[in-house]
């Protein structure tokens, strides 16, 4: 039986991990430098973003302005704008991937995507997160209503119009949850800002 190369072998160590790997994560798997460097400047391997490598032959992730957050900054958590368009509550386009980040953390070094980084206080950066398989990765970020609260708390910086927009999507569709939404707003002083935003939107 002939033996497999070792950029054969390392191919296939990519695709048990979904893909796409961190160096630190192929070093430790068994992938040599070298092997790196021969698939990426052959073409097999891409580089998303600094340290982070993805191979070409598997389709392309769906989400990938998020998998170098969800490789690099374990502690960070998609918020604001990138998720609302995650959950389909803003017509607007994100220019960046909006990111939480524990206020300790120093500012993450990625190059590409463009980044805005939020810091946040334990008590709001832990609650209501969800956590999604994405392209073989485990991406975390804020559940629906949750997402809601922040933008209201954060609405001079991403615009009250975007704001206004996404509760009023929200209520349109199916499934709103009014009670876990003020449930949020109580727990961060938000209710009296959201209370007659949403008896005009609910009235309307």
């Amino acid at each position: 039986m002939k033996k497999k190369s070792k950029r054969a072998l390392a191919k296939e160590i990519f695709r048990k991990a979904g893909g796409i790997l961190r160096m630190s994560e192929a070093l430790k798997l068994g992938i040599h430098r070298r092997e790196l460097y021969s698939l990426r400047d052959s073409g097999e391997l891409e580089v998303i973003s600094r340290g982070l490598y993805r191979l070409t032959e598997i389709p392309l992730p769906s989400l990938p302005d998020f998998i170098p957050i969800a490789k690099k900054v374990p502690s960070g958590v998609i918020c604001l704008i990138s998720a609302l368009s995650f959950h389909e509550i803003t017509t607007q386009i994100p220019h960046f991937v909006y990111v939480a980040l524990p206020r300790s953390a120093h500012k993450p070094a990625i190059s590409y995507p463009l980044m805005r980084y939020f810091w946040y206080t334990e008590k709001l950066l832990m609650t209501g997160v969800e956590k999604h398989m994405v392209d073989g990765c485990t991406i975390k970020i804020f559940d629906i209503e949750k997402t809601l609260i922040d933008c209201l708390k954060f609405r001079n910086k991403i615009g009250a119009d975007v704001v206004y927009e996404a509760l009023k999507m929200y209520w349109e569709r199916k499934g709103a949850n009014l009670d876990k939404l003020f449930k949020y707003a109580k727990l961060f002083r938000m209710e009296n800002v959201l209370r007659p935003i949403m008896e005009t939107i609910t009235s309307g």
